[in-house]
């Protein structure tokens, strides 16, 4: 039963909502964007200067210890008790009884409207769904949630949200945020029943909510170099999309509308896609054919398909045109590869922690092996066939991706459903690489890097060989990205001194010249620049966005995403943001910055360096004086030998990728003739997901002769 003194001082703290002076500011509560630098501090922006990041960084410590040592085993038990299902339903109830905290939060927002909303979802699901077990409020009467808390209710009353704090268990929050969610304790109902069954209840409620961490815990520590800058980061863009209400549907779906005349459009087959309005710049129009009409699979698939270079008239034309495929732009159209998906990667009944839980990414093991006395072992993933003798693909995965991305394991059960075991390693421009190599290794020049990847591969073959007494019958190198110019280098090298015996190899989408593609990822990234004003929102708008399809595609996994609802601004600032992270991640892992000592000064160098300035800073030396020198030796130019005289590779391309230029493809072209297959979409790897080249390539690496077992596994 609640107390009336509990009553008295959660009236009094309600009523001090209203004083805009109950916590004082920090240095970035106006949202003043820092703009002095290449590219936008999102921690500064959104939460201020980092006061405590000593204490902080302890804390985070701290937390991700007990976390791994305690926390998690009581969640992998609980997981493998209760199924997904159950574990769904539990989650449905809990936010069920917590429909004081939004009916408050609301109401002191003055935001009937929602407030409203939320009445009648508590009055549908707690009667027709079963207590709020089930969500008939939402599935039957289309009344979407709204996700509001205390914390978003004080700060709509000025009240200011304090310096950034890590402290133990809640882990971010403010000064604001700890009073929010005091006060949304207060106002549960589940706190103040006491007896043994509800506490137990309560509980059961409390480790079912708290589960929901851990996909994000291992996404921080297994991702990122320094896991407590992107937390900081992510937690100050989350607190502002809330505050704003800019997680609310219908806020979300005005915003896609309103991008660039884009229309979100659901249809009866269960498919979203966006309708972009677009303006014809062709004015020629025998341009406008050759061109434009493939781009948007209107060509005479007879003209096109059998040639796609025709020397006499000078034009690059599409090998395989991918009809209906409604680009955008080659921004947007190049992060369609987050739609590359395959069935069965991680369907289960139960939780990704649960024991019990046998999809194909729990099969994955992991395993490591020692490249440089003294530094880190490095680790890399793998699945074996039944017949460990059987072929072995390799996968090099795109710039800055470790061992658990997603295009890997995807790339993987089609290997593995095509009879072959599969390695997945990381990109040589990765951290974890970069701390397994010599004290003085820096990525970034292709015929080097090889060099260092070869010698990887070689250990982590004969690891596997000596593990399970097996000769693999046949190998081949996989490549997206920057990783498929190392598998082209590696070609070369191979050719010359075959060492790992490898029998193809596929390169998806190879920047042509890398010095080239490095210039193209830092002019759109900076691009921010020229559109700063209510740069916060935007940024947060544009992550509401991709929260939004996220939470699409996990309420309803059917639903098929086709294109995506983001201006070709909001695609550079996505697309900005991930590759500088990846850039910083490098840096962090050359510098050996530790984790406990305060790390701002660094990042402020680091958000002034793009791709071009780590070029001069880390690959110049005595052969190569300017990043122009460099060029050349980091092209597919200097192994046209290779690509002009062997025939066990296969390159895949899009005509509209903007890290190459149609001359580049044209020369590519001209030295690998049929090698290369030229699409005629998806800018950088955005075709991944189409049908017809996931077809092409299982016709790439099809063992001929013999009959796959796809359901061994």
């Amino acid at each position: 039963m609640l107390k009336k003194s509990n009553c008295f001082v959660i009236f009094i703290i309600i009523l001090l909502c209203f004083n805009s002076n109950l916590v004082s500011a920090s240095d970035g509560d106006d949202f003043n964007t820092q703009s002095d630098g290449k590219y936008p501090d999102y921690a500064y922006n959104y939460l201020g200067n980092d006061r405590f990041e000593s204490f902080n960084r302890k804390m985070f410590k701290f937390n991700s210890k007990l976390n791994k040592f305690v926390i998690k085993p009581i969640h992998i038990v609980y997981a493998s008790i209760i199924p997904q299902y159950g574990m769904d339903r539990i989650k449905c109830a809990c936010s069920n009884i917590e429909y004081p905290v939004r009916l408050v939060s609301c109401l002191i927002q003055r935001d009937f409207s929602a407030s409203g909303r939320e009445t009648l979802r508590f009055l549908a699901n707690t009667t027709i769904g079963v207590g709020g077990l089930y969500d008939p409020a939402k599935s039957l009467f289309h009344i979407e949630p709204v996700n509001e808390d205390m914390n978003q209710a004080l700060a709509k009353c000025n009240i200011k949200s304090g310096p950034y704090l890590v402290i133990p268990i809640l882990a971010s929050t403010t000064p604001r945020g700890i009073i929010g969610r005091a006060l949304d304790a207060g106002l549960n109902p589940s706190c103040y029943i006491a007896t043994p069954v509800i506490a137990l209840v309560k509980a059961g409620l409390t480790l079912n909510k708290s589960t929901e961490i851990q996909p994000i815990s291992k996404i921080l520590e297994n991702n990122y170099a320094d896991p407590y800058d992107i937390a900081k980061k992510l937690y100050g863009l989350d607190s502002f999309i809330k505050v704003e209400n800019l997680d609310r549907k219908e806020v979300i779906k005005n915003e896609m509308d309103l991008s660039e005349h884009n229309e979100l459009v659901y249809n009866s087959d269960n498919e979203v896609k966006v309708v972009v309005q677009q303006d014809e710049a062709i004015e020629n129009v025998d341009d406008k054919i050759a061109l434009n009409d493939i781009l948007k699979g209107g060509a005479n698939i007879d003209d096109i398909i059998l040639k796609s270079y025709d020397n006499k008239r000078s034009r690059l034309y599409a090998d395989m045109v991918l009809f209906d495929y409604n680009p955008q732009n080659p921004v947007v159209d190049a992060m369609r590869t987050a739609l590359f998906d395959y069935p069965g990667i991680n369907d289960s009944i139960w939780n990704e922690l649960s024991i019990w839980n046998r999809c194909f990414c729990k099969k994955i093991k992991t395993s490591s092996v020692s490249v440089t006395p003294n530094r880190d072992e490095y680790k890399f993933k793998y699945i074996m066939q039944k017949d460990k003798n059987s072929p072995l693909a390799i996968i090099y995965p795109s710039i800055g991706e470790g061992i658990t991305s997603y295009h890997s394991a995807v790339l993987a059960k089609l290997f593995y459903e095509e009879g072959y075991s599969v390695v997945i390693q990381g990109s040589h421009f990765q951290w974890e690489f970069i701390k397994s190599m010599p004290a003085d290794y820096r990525p970034g020049i292709p015929a080097r890097d090889a060099d260092y990847l070869k010698s990887v591969t070689a250990k982590i073959i004969d690891t596997l060989q000596n593990k399970y007494s097996c000769n693999f019958s046949k190998k081949v190198l996989i490549g997206t990205s920057f990783g498929a110019v190392e598998t082209l280098f590696i070609a070369d090298k191979e050719s010359k001194n075959n060492t790992l015996g490898i029998d193809k190899f596929i390169s998806i989408s190879p920047p042509v010249e890398l010095i080239y593609a490095m210039k193209q990822i830092d002019k759109n990234s900076e691009e921010w620049n020229s559109s700063q004003d209510d740069f916060n929102k935007n940024a947060a708008i544009t992550a509401a966005k991709i929260m939004h399809i996220y939470k699409m595609k996990e309420e309803n996994p059917d639903i098929k995403i086709t294109s995506l609802p983001f201006s070709e601004t909001e695609g550079k600032l996505i697309t900005g943001f991930i590759l500088h992270q990846k850039l910083s991640d490098v840096i962090f892992a050359i510098e050996e910055k530790s984790g406990a000592k305060k790390c701002c000064d660094f990042y402020n160098l680091v958000n002034n360096i793009n791709y071009q300035d780590y070029a001069k800073k880390y690959l110049l030396s005595e052969r190569y004086s300017s990043v122009d020198e460099l060029s050349y030796d980091a092209s597919l130019h200097s192994i046209s030998d290779y690509l002009k005289n062997n025939d066990n590779y296969k390159i895949y391309h899009a005509v509209d990728d903007y890290m190459v230029n149609p001359m580049q493809l044209k020369k590519l072209k001209q030295y690998s003739k049929n090698k290369t297959l030229l699409l005629s979409n998806g800018s950088h790897l955005g075709y991944l997901y189409r049908q017809e080249f996931i077809d092409d390539l299982r016709r790439e690496i099809s063992r001929q002769n013999n009959q796959v077992a796809r359901n061994s596994y």
